[in-house]
């Protein structure tokens, strides 16, 4: 498909249906912190919550070293616990902001205070945190390691508080919060063959068992969890690793086993440019031959989440590789440009391929609370693999047939002005931000000289 032609079918929806949800948010909100306290009245019995089942862990980061640890459980709602997993499936779903708030508003957060290196209060017989599986860190890393949510009680040390905690541009954002003084689990948590594996080998490096994991099947989310809870890495080096963090560790991770793998293959062979939307964001990435380079620009419109001021400018961030990679830590895109990074390096060592890539991210005023750095990754991956981000109460019209297909252009320059048109920004502007937008053509005419 020719690159107008692609581009003709992104048209923008109707005003108000674009602006729809953003409206009722508010009510929505409250509506699901009054569900939760409704079901949390029934679940408990004295001090502690009985029967709860939780699919997954939470380490914050503040006051690091000394961290707290939360298990995450749908209280009254056991039976779905699963689908409280922030993974893939939300965005196969078609999850909108309003679904990720009500799953998230939804579990409760049974947390308590341990240092990331030696968590148990007897640190003389358990000075590690490879060696504690017991109390709340203990449970918390049953919980990680097993492959479906795990049956516990929980004792508490006093009522939940049901705000809503904002989540961050890498983490998605929390419900209501307790400090727990015990955990038990009441059943036997089932962990895969391959993260026993990794857990009996105390040599183990993490960054090796990390790609290990994910060559056997296993995706990013899993693996973040593990991680989080102190169980990869050799014995002496386990130790709780914040999720904001542990998140970004695992996309970098295994976009550079991927990137080693595809870094001796042969070049695509014309610029592609792909496109993807979900939840107020537009991505457009842009394939062009040559070796290796990445780049993730984001705009962010006036009124958005992360630029609040509805008569500001709009704000850009840029972050970029060459063909060796980064030797630091990305600081103005944070844990969008790994995740960003990993669903353009996935589709291409899945095709056997290499390219110069340039991934525009358009966050609009319709995202207006942040769930996670999961909706980037997703988005990526999607636009490659077909499944669109619409979302099931979203009407985007024909971009529902864009996502898998690309649009071909003649050269870098052109596929760049030509997606141009369709942002905020000019090709002047985009120009000064983007090192890709500025020099690639030089280099792609020398690569087909």
């Amino acid at each position: 498909m020719r690159l107008e032609e692609y581009i003709e079918g992104l048209e923008p929806d109707e005003e108000t249906e674009r602006r729809r949800l953003a409206k009722e948010k508010s009510y929505a909100i409250t509506d699901h912190i009054e569900n939760f306290r409704r079901r949390f009245d029934d679940a408990v019995s004295g001090d502690t919550v009985v029967g709860s089942s939780s699919p997954s862990i939470f380490v914050g980061r503040s006051s690091y070293p000394d961290v707290p640890v939360g298990l995450l459980s749908p209280v009254g709602d056991e039976d779905r616990a699963g689908e409280y997993v922030t993974d893939d499936d939300w965005y196969r779903q078609g999850f909108a902001i309003d679904d990720v708030l009500q799953r998230r508003t939804g579990l409760l957060n049974s947390s308590k205070r341990a240092d990331v290196d030696s968590p148990s209060i007897a640190s003389r017989l358990a000075p590690s945190v490879s060696d504690v599986w017991d109390g709340i860190v203990g449970v918390s890393r049953e919980v990680a390691i097993a492959d479906r949510p795990v049956d516990l009680e929980i004792g508490l040390a006093g009522k939940p508080d049901l705000g809503l905690e904002a989540g961050t541009d890498v983490a998605s954002p929390r419900g209501p919060r307790a400090t727990a003084r015990r955990a038990d689990l009441t059943e036997n948590p089932h962990v895969p063959r391959p993260v026993e594996k990794t857990l009996e080998d105390d040599d183990w490096q993490a960054q090796g068992a990390m790609t290990y994991l994910y060559r056997r099947g296993f995706d990013v989310y899993e693996i973040d969890s593990i991680l989080s809870a102190g169980a990869l890495g050799r014995a002496e080096n386990r130790r709780l690793v914040p999720t904001r963090w542990s998140i970004t560790a695992v996309d970098d991770t295994i976009g550079q086993f991927l990137r080693g793998r595809i870094r001796n293959e042969p070049s695509i062979d014309e610029v592609q440019v792909w496109a993807n939307e979900y939840m107020g964001n537009r991505y457009w990435i842009v394939l062009a031959p040559g070796s290796w380079e990445f780049e993730l620009v984001e705009i962010k419109a006036p009124g958005s989440i992360w630029n609040p001021d509805p008569h500001g400018d709009v704000w850009m961030a840029a972050a970029s590789e060459g063909y060796e990679g980064r030797t630091g830590y990305v600081e103005e895109t944070a844990g969008a440009y790994y995740a960003a990074r990993l669903g353009v390096l996935e589709h291409l060592e899945s095709i056997g391929r290499q390219a110069k890539c340039l991934v525009l991210r358009e966050v609009s005023d319709d995202y207006w609370a942040p769930v996670g750095v999961w909706q980037v990754r997703e988005s990526v991956r999607n636009a490659f693999d077909g499944v669109p981000g619409s979302g099931r109460d979203r009407e985007l019209g024909e971009r529902e047939s864009l996502a898998g297909e690309f649009g071909e252009a003649e050269t870098f320059h052109g596929a760049v002005r030509a997606v141009s048109t369709e942002l905020p920004v000019g090709i002047d502007r985009l120009r000064r931000k983007s090192e890709l937008a500025a020099g690639v053509q030089s280099n792609l005419d020398a690569f087909r000289s």
